[in-house]
C-alpha cells in the first residue's frame, strides 16, 4: 500500500462546503484525518461534515483561532487566515506514515495527572526517539476566563515516561483569538477538557525549530510573592507596577489585554550573564492584571518564588527576522525528502494583534520551500523540546516542525 500524506485549505461559511472543498484537494481515501477547525463553525456540523466526505476514520484535531496550509506538489491553493471560518486538513494514508491516535479526557480533574496518564499510554506504544503530538483543549472555564496550565500536564507526561527519549511537539486549542472557548475531537466524537497524542511511526524522523520574538528591556527581578500563575511581587514590589514603570506607562491604567499585547516574563536559561539569544528564553504572556491587587497572571504557573526573570518587549521586527533565520537554520539541517510540515503558531503573533505591517504566518509560508504538504493553526500555547528530550510550553513563539521519512 503506498503511504500518502497531503492537505486541504478553504474557508466559507458553510462547514459542510468548506469540508467538500478540502476534500477534493486530496488525492485518495485517508486512515486518519487531523482536522483544525475555525471557532466560528459549529463542531457537531464540523464532526457531521467531516463523516460526510472521509467516512468513519479517526479524526484528531479540532477548534483553531485560525488555520494555515501551503502548497505545494500534490497540496491545495494553501493560504491563511483568522477569522474563524478557515478549516485545514492533513490526511495521512498507509501504516509507515499514519499515527496512533491515545485520548484522555481527565483534565478537569487534574492537568497533571491526565498528563501522566497520557504519557504513559504514549509510553507503552511508541518507540524510542518517535514523535508525537499533543493537542489539549485549552480553555477550562469562560466566566471567569481559567486555561489548562500547559506546565501541568507536561510535567504529569514527562514523569510517566520515565526517560524515554521522544520528540514532543504540540498546542492547545482554541475557537478564537479572544480565548472564548475550545473542543477537540478525541478519535471519534467531540470532546471538551481532553487532550490528544498522536504517535507517529519510527519512520518518520521530526526536525523542529522555534520561532520567537522578544528581547528584555529590564534587568533580572525575581519573583518574591506568587500565587499559582498569579505573580504579585517582583523584587518585593507590586509587579503590575514595576512593570508598568520599567514600560513607561501609566499607572493603574493598564488593562492585562494591553499588557500582554506589549509585554512578556521571560526566564533566561542558561548563564544569567551570556550575550542576548532570543533562543535561551522561557516566556510567559500576561493573561490579565489586577490593579488592585498590583498583580498580573500568566499563561502558565511554573514561574515560583524565588524565579529570576526579565520583562521581555514582543518586537516585530524580530519576531520576523527570527521567522527567516529559524527556517534557514532548520532547512539547513534537513537530508532528504520532506514528508510533511506542521506550524503550531500562537494566535498572539498575528498581526490584527501585533500591529505587523507583514503577517508572520505570511511570511512563513513564503520562506518555506515548497514541494510538500504543510499545515498550521493558529494556538493558544505552544509546546517544543526546549533543552535535550524535554518538552515544554511556550508563549508567543511559533513551532514548525518538519517531518522527513528516515529510509
Amino acid at each position: 500500500m503506498t503511504a500518502t500524506i497531503s492537505t486541504g485549505y478553504a474557508a466559507g461559511i458553510d462547514v459542510a462546503a468548506t469540508v467538500a472543498r478540502c476534500r477534493e484537494q486530496l488525492p485518495g481515501p485517508a486512515d486518519l484525518i487531523l482536522a483544525f477547525v475555525g471557532g466560528k463553525h459549529d463542531p457537531e456540523a464540523a464532526l457531521a461534515a467531516l463523516r460526510a466526505s472521509f467516512g468513519d476514520i479517526p479524526l484528531a484535531g479540532g477548534s483553531a483561532a485560525g488555520a494555515i496550509a501551503g502548497g505545494g506538489t500534490g497540496v491545495g491553493t494553501g493560504g491563511f487566515g483568522y477569522s474563524g471560518l478557515e478549516i485545514g486538513i492533513i490526511a495521512f494514508s498507509g501504516p509507515d506514515v499514519t499515527p496512533k491516535i491515545l485520548t484522555n479526557r481527565d483534565l478537569l480533574e487534574s492537568e497533571e495527572a491526565a498528563g501522566q496518564a497520557l504519557g504513559r499510554a504514549v509510553r507503552a506504544q511508541a518507540a524510542p526517539g518517535s514523535a508525537v503530538l499533543i493537542l489539549f483543549d485549552s480553555v477550562a472555564a469562560s466566566a471567569p476566563l481559567r486555561l489548562h496550565p500547559a506546565s501541568r500536564i507536561m510535567a504529569g507526561f514527562h514523569a510517566a515516561l520515565d526517560g524515554l527519549p521522544l520528540h514532543v511537539i504540540g498546542g492547545g486549542l482554541l475557537t478564537d483569538i479572544n480565548l472564548s472557548d475550545g473542543w477537540m475531537f478525541d478519535g471519534h466524537a467531540i470532546a471538551k477538557h481532553a487532550m490528544t497524542a498522536l504517535v507517529f511511526p519510527p519512520g518518520l524522523h521530526a526536525a523542529t525549530a522555534i520561532l520567537h520574538g522578544c528581547r528584555p528591556v529590564s534587568s533580572f527581578f525575581e519573583i518574591t510573592r506568587v500565587e499559582g500563575a498569579e505573580v504579585l511581587e517582583l523584587d518585593g514590589q507590586p509587579a503590575l507596577t514595576v512593570i508598568e514603570r520599567t514600560l513607561g506607562l501609566e499607572l493603574g491604567t493598564t488593562s492585562g489585554q494591553q499588557l500582554s499585547l506589549v509585554a512578556t516574563l521571560g526566564q533566561k536559561q542558561g548563564d544569567p550573564f551570556a550575550p542576548f539569544d532570543e533562543n535561551n528564553y522561557v516566556n510567559r504572556l500576561i493573561l490579565q492584571a489586577d490593579p488592585a491587587r498590583g498583580s498580573i497572571t500568566l499563561f502558565e504557573p511554573d514561574f515560583t518564588i524565588g524565579t529570576r526573570v526579565q520583562i521581555m518587549s514582543r518586537d516585530n521586527a524580530l519576531m520576523l527576522e527570527s521567522v527567516t533565520q529559524g527556517i534557514a537554520d532548520l532547512e539547513a539541517g534537513l537530508h532528504g525528502a520532506c514528508a510533511f510540515g506542521l506550524y503550531i503558531d500562537c494566535a498572539g503573533r498575528a498581526s490584527v494583534m501585533t500591529g505587523a505591517e507583514t503577517e508572520e504566518a505570511d511570511l512563513v509560508l513564503r520562506t518555506l520551500k515548497p514541494g510538500f504538504p504543510f499545515i498550521g493553526f493558529y494556538s493558544g500555547v505552544e509546546i517544543a523540546p526546549f533543552a535535550g528530550d524535554y518538552s515544554r510550553p511556550l508563549d508567543w513563539t511559533g513551532v514548525l516542525t518538519v517531518f522527513q521519512r528516515t529510509a
